[in-house]
Parts: structure tokens; C-alpha cells; sequence
């Protein structure tokens, strides 16, 4: 023991146990360094010496990044591009031809096809039967046509054969076929005529016929005729009548005359036997016969009789009345 230990003077120190001390301070320093860190550090912070990712983990986390890029990308396109993109994938892998993926379009059909394959010019109730949506749908586009007036094409008019349609809506509010002329050709509004046409076609098989009416200019009119004559539409206003009615001879006119009062007389003859019938005593019979006789008037009266007396009373006519004879003249 005493070689190992060396004194140097009354203030010496022994070095071994020097050096033992220091180490056992700089490791309680390094504990406590340590519980700080671990105390200060937070939980989303990584530390400081990271160990290396598996070879698998790593792959995985690739895989997932690359999945989300091509569903963000699937996401970002149209349905039709998404269809596309599958198809060159498709034949990328597998291999083949577009033309192969290509359906065929002569089974295609617009809604003009189905109305021109559905329509009829006429709608019976034999052809509602059995509707399909086809027939629907030319169902309806028929009940919105304006059928007054028809809509004509003469350009055929030398072998006699014509076309005809219904007005449209627009047609009606242009006046194309009542103000202008109906020939789908011309637009003259001068001199229109109103004909009324028997149309005979073939629809479906079958044939059919309709009297249709449209107004022609003179020289649609003269091919509508080019043929044959066809029978024009005229209005009969009142002035027509009246003069028609003053033409008359005063023999027929006496003759109507004698023919309305007798009628009448006769009427009132059945109605004066039912009263003295039913009446049960002579006073109401003998007033009832005074009656009678004061009604019955000579038959051959004067035409100066009907100017006496005051003018017979006037009905006075609703307003749809008025709107009818407003209109009289306009839809013939």
C-alpha cells in the first residue's frame, strides 16, 4: 500500500481517486442533460440520431403516395376521358385495337327520328292504343300544332301531287298560312284566297283521308288548280244575307208567312182544347173561347199592318256572341 500511494507535502492528493470522482460527476451531468432533453422534448419532434426504415416499410410508404397521385388524378378527369384512359390501359397490357372497343352507331336515334318514324297527320283513337313511348312523344308534339289552317308545298303541283302539315306556334304568331300566303314557299299577303282541299295520303301503310283548308296568294292558288278546280271558301256576312233573304219574291214570302201562322194557329187550337178540358166550369170555357177569338186575326193581313205599332224589342247579345261574329269571317 505504500508504494501505490505518493505524498506530496501536508497540502498532497491522492490521484487515482481524483480521477474517479470527476468521472462520476460528468456522468450524473449526462444523466440530467438527458432527463431535460426528455422532459423539453415534445412528441411530434423526431430525435436526433434516427434509426433507418426497413427496405419493406419503405416500399409500402411508396406504394400509398402513389395510389393517392392516381386517384387524385382518376378524380380530376371526365367520365369519358376516365373510359379512355381504362381502354389504353387495357389494350397497353392485353393487347388489341380501338376499332375492337368502337360500338356501332346505326341504331342511334334522335328525337326528330322517332317523331318522323310516329308522327300521324291525324291521331284516331284506334292509334292510341297500345302507346309506346315513341308514340307518346309524337303524341305530344301533335297536340302542339294549331290545326285551323294547313301549311302547303306545291312544288310538285304539275304531277299533282302536294304536301301538308300543321302550323306551328311561331307560324301562328308570324301569321304564316291565315295572313300570309300558305305556301311554305311564299309570303305574299295580297289577294289571299281560302281553299278547301280533300288530302289523301298514305301513312303507315294505310290510307287515309282529311279535308284540310289553307289560303293561297292568286298564283299559289292557280297551281293548287292546276289540275282540277278545287271549292273556294267564301265568308257569308250579314249585308249577303239580308239581300239574298229581299230578293226573294212577295209570293214565297206571303207563302212563308201563311205557312208560320197556320202552324201557329194550330198550336194554339191543341193548347185551347187542353184548357177547356181540364177546366171544369162553362164561365172558364166561355172565357177561354173569347179569348181565342180575340187572338185570331183575318190571315190575309196587308204588309202596311207590320209597320204598326211600336218596333219589336232587339236581344241584346253576349260577349261571346260578338266575339264569334268578330271572328266569323277570319277562320273560314
Amino acid at each position: 500500500m505504500d508504494n501505490l500511494v505518493k505524498v506530496h507535502g501536508a497540502g498532497g492528493y491522492d490521484s487515482d481517486f481524483s480521477d474517479d470522482d470527476g468521472q462520476g460527476e460528468s456522468s450524473e451531468r449526462g444523466l440530467k442533460r438527458k432527463r431535460e432533453e426528455d422532459i423539453l422534448q415534445k412528441p411530434f419532434h423526431k430525435g436526433r440520431h434516427s434509426k433507418v426504415a426497413h427496405s419493406s416499410f419503405h416500399s409500402n410508404e411508396l406504394d400509398r403516395e402513389e395510389a393517392r397521385n392516381r386517384r387524385a388524378h382518376l378524380i380530376s378527369m371526365n367520365a369519358f376521358e376516365r373510359h379512355k384512359k381504362f381502354v389504353g390501359d387495357y389494350i397497353l397490357y392485353y393487347g388489341g385495337q380501338m376499332a375492337d372497343f368502337k360500338r356501332s352507331a346505326a341504331k342511334d336515334k334522335r328525337d326528330l327520328d322517332v317523331l318522323r318514324e310516329n308522327h300521324r297527320f291525324l291521331w284516331r283513337d284506334e292509334d292510341e292504343e297500345d302507346m309506346t313511348w315513341e308514340k307518346e312523344l309524337a303524341k305530344k308534339y301533335y297536340d302542339k300544332l294549331f290545326k285551323e289552317y294547313c301549311i302547303a308545298d306545291l312544288s310538285r303541283y304539275k304531277e299533282n301531287k302536294f304536301g301538308f302539315r300543321w302550323r306551328t306556334e311561331n307560324e301562328v304568331v308570324a301569321g304564316k298560312g291565315q295572313f300570309q300566303c300558305g305556301n311554305k314557299r311564299c309570303e305574299k299577303e295580297e289577294g289571299l284566297k281560302s281553299w278547301e282541299v280533300n288530302f289523301a295520303y298514305v301513312e303507315q301503310g294505310e290510307k287515309r283521308n282529311a279535308l284540310v283548308k289553307l289560303r293561297l296568294c292568286p298564283e299559289c292558288s292557280f297551281k293548287l288548280n292546276y289540275h282540277h278546280k278545287r271549292k273556294e271558301v267564301k265568308a257569308k256576312t250579314k249585308t249577303r244575307r239580308l239581300s239574298e233573304e229581299n230578293r226573294e219574291p212577295p209570293e214565297k214570302k206571303k207563302k212563308k208567312r201563311k205557312r208560320s201562322s197556320s202552324h201557329s194557329k194550330k198550336h194554339k187550337r191543341k193548347r185551347r182544347r187542353d184548357r177547356s178540358t181540364s177546366s171544369s166550369s162553362s164561365e172558364e170555357s166561355q172565357n177561354s173561347d173569347k179569348g181565342s177569338e180575340a187572338k185570331d186575326e183575318p190571315e190575309d193581313q196587308s204588309e202596311a199592318d207590320h209597320w204598326r205599332g211600336p218596333a219589336p224589342a232587339v236581344e241584346e247579345k253576349s260577349r261571346e256572341e260578338e266575339f264569334d261574329e268578330y271572328f266569323e269571317d277570319m277562320f273560314l
